[in-house]
């Protein structure tokens, strides 16, 4: 049953979307299916053929799609309403589009796509958190400079914090810590001893006696850890996603590399309390990832998100209790979350929000992702961000206070170390040579803003 909704009475909606053919792509495409007021109007990726095919598996008929190697022919094709096809921003014609989504994953791409879009009036959905560490500052108060939204997108996890924050704050609540689940929960076969992470399986017979948390909250999430080391269980994805809310919010990380504690979902708000009430926050606004530790058979977090409040009334909780809400030992915490984050299944909500001009909190020069070697990197070393996880080698993701002359992560992808950068160093701007040069002033433009100068809340 599919029930009628007053967005599909609007008038249609044109998208532009980059990264066409990567899995939130796909997702994102399967989905317009279903709201016919969206319309992909230019589909942009190298590989135009892996896109055709894809939008032949998703049944689009193939006299509707058309590729394109010039703006002439692309804006041709938007008029006609076919889904044009390109591979580069050579052949974008920004006539008719109402709205970027920009899901490349590239700095130095996704910036141009943005940037290019809001100096033709288009509202822009940045999916690539990557260019939003780097940029979003920047792109967002140009945004409000011209009368248009810039908004990261719905269905990944920070846009979804940040609407579970926004109904956090609405009602009042006083924010102690938010955060995700890692990507893949860790799965304990209580009958082996085995933990299964994302089709890597360890011997982690050590987790049998520590599925209790215990008076010792820190010392049992010690011994967890221990007992799945051999996991990659940090993502520089991670980082860049809580980087996104902090600098939305204001909030900050507890530690640079975050804690990522291995947890139980009933545990979380007690775990994220402050150490003087037995759980691991040194203060509050704390931004954090976990690992998701569950037994099978038991419901996934399913890299969710979630935020531990304080609590008021105790009768009040204490029958938020009863009712199977999450809430600390001691009553005065309490953890609500979302199990879930379907990536393009829920864009089309942002694609509406871009166009209503829904208000939500600009992005500020309050945090900085950075990255510290953990290794000798040697003059000449080209740093690439790589993989399912877009991580450097040799590098680590961390969150820190802003700091003159420091590089952010994401701006790194392909550049080349001009100075031997020793273990344990902040790699700087001046460390690097090859950054992309409008990508980096867009950064420092940024970095320069204040609250007062970014614009408003759009």
């Amino acid at each position: 049953m599919i029930l009628n909704h007053v967005s599909r009475t609007r008038g249609p909606l044109r998208v532009a979307l980059t990264g066409a053919n990567g899995g939130y792509g796909r997702t994102f495409l399967a989905q317009l299916a279903l709201t016919p007021e969206i319309r992909p109007a230019v589909l942009v990726d190298p590989d135009v053929a892996g896109v055709r095919r894809m939008l032949d598996e998703l049944g689009v008929p193939a006299d509707r799609v058309a590729e394109s190697t010039d703006p002439a022919t692309t804006a041709r094709l938007v008029e006609q309403d076919h889904i044009a096809l390109v591979a580069s921003a050579d052949a974008l014609d920004w006539t008719g589009i109402d709205v970027l989504v920009e899901a490349c994953g590239r700095v130095p791409a996704g910036f141009g796509y943005a940037a290019a879009a809001l100096d033709h009036g288009t509202h822009v959905v940045m999916v690539s958190k990557e260019v939003d560490t780097v940029v979003g500052v920047e792109l967002g108060a140009r945004a409000v400079a011209k009368g248009l939204s810039y908004l990261p997108g719905d269905g990944d996890q920070p846009a979804n914090l940040l609407r579970l924050v926004d109904w956090v704050s609405a009602v009042g609540l006083d924010i102690v810590a938010l955060g995700k689940s890692g990507e893949y929960d860790l799965e304990l076969d209580p009958a082996t001893g085995r933990v299964t992470q994302a089709g890597v399986t360890v011997e982690a017979p050590a987790l049998l006696d520590l599925l209790e948390l215990g008076d010792d909250v820190a010392g049992t999430l010690a011994r967890r850890a221990d007992a799945v080391r051999g996991l990659k269980r940090a993502a520089a994805a991670d980082s860049c996603e809580m980087a996104v809310v902090a600098t939305r919010t204001g909030a900050s990380a507890d530690v640079e590399a975050m804690h990522y504690p291995v947890a139980r979902i009933a545990e979380l708000a007690d775990i994220y309390s402050a150490r003087a009430d037995g759980g691991i926050l040194e203060h509050d606004g704390v931004v954090d990832v976990f690992s998701a530790l569950r037994l099978p058979g038991e419901a996934s977090f399913a890299g969710g998100v979630f935020a531990v409040v304080r609590t008021g009334d105790p009768a009040t909780w204490e029958l938020l209790r009863g009712k199977g809400h999450v809430i600390s030992k001691d009553g005065q915490y309490a953890c609500i979350y979302w199990p879930y984050h379907y990536m393009g299944v829920e864009t089309p909500l942002t694609v509406h929000a871009a166009v209503d001009r829904v208000p939500a909190p600009p992005a500020r020069p309050t945090m900085l992702l950075a990255a510290r070697a953990i290794e000798d990197l040697a003059v000449g070393a080209v740093l690439r961000a790589e993989g399912h996880h877009h991580e450097i080698a040799g590098v680590a993701p961390v969150m820190l206070d802003p700091a003159e002359g420091v590089s952010p992560y994401y701006l790194l992808d392909g550049a080349r170390l001009a100075k031997p950068v020793a273990r344990g160093a902040l790699i700087g701007l001046d460390d690097v040579e090859g950054v992309d040069e409008p990508a980096l002033d867009a950064y420092l433009a940024g970095a320069a803003r204040t609250t007062e100068t970014n614009g408003d809340d759009r």
